[in-house]
């Protein structure tokens, strides 16, 4: 699959699943009506989707410079918490907004969705790789045949 592709793939799916499981917690947790807090879950994933998009651009233009290939636990632990602390800088005023809470408290409840979704980003995109195979710039350099 082309590298636009997949990212376009990895993205919309990585949201579906997060909307799915993130939009009712809030309902719970904020004691609101689930249809508004799922409108919260698509307006962020929304804004996560678009990140997603540029961040993993960004990523694997990084990734294709490093002499060591591959994706060792160090970089994809790296690429969960670059993606999800510019999420959080994204993520926090708008869910302050919707729930019309302060910032401080929006900001809480954010870092426990950031430690959901730390271990929910490095877990999916290793289970997608290994379904869907190493992006180019995370494989291996092939040997020329002299």
């Amino acid at each position: 699959m082309s590298p636009t592709t997949r990212r376009v793939f990895q993205a919309v799916l990585y949201e579906a699943i997060a909307i799915a499981a993130v939009g009712p917690a809030l309902g719970v947790l904020f004691s609101e009506p689930v249809g508004s807090t799922v409108g919260l879950a698509v307006c962020m994933s929304t804004v996560a989707l678009a990140w997603n998009y540029v961040f993993n651009g960004w990523f694997e233009k990084w990734e294709a410079k490093q002499v060591v290939r591959g994706r060792s636990l160090l970089r994809r632990l790296a690429h969960g918490a670059g993606f999800e602390g510019g999420l959080l800088l994204m993520l926090v005023p708008i869910m302050a907004w919707w729930l019309k809470v302060t910032l401080l408290t929006a900001f809480v409840a954010d870092l426990g969705i950031l430690a959901f979704f730390f271990v929910y980003a490095v877990v999916f995109t290793w289970a997608f790789d290994r379904i869907f195979g190493l992006p180019q710039s995370a494989r291996p350099a092939e040997t020329a045949d002299v």
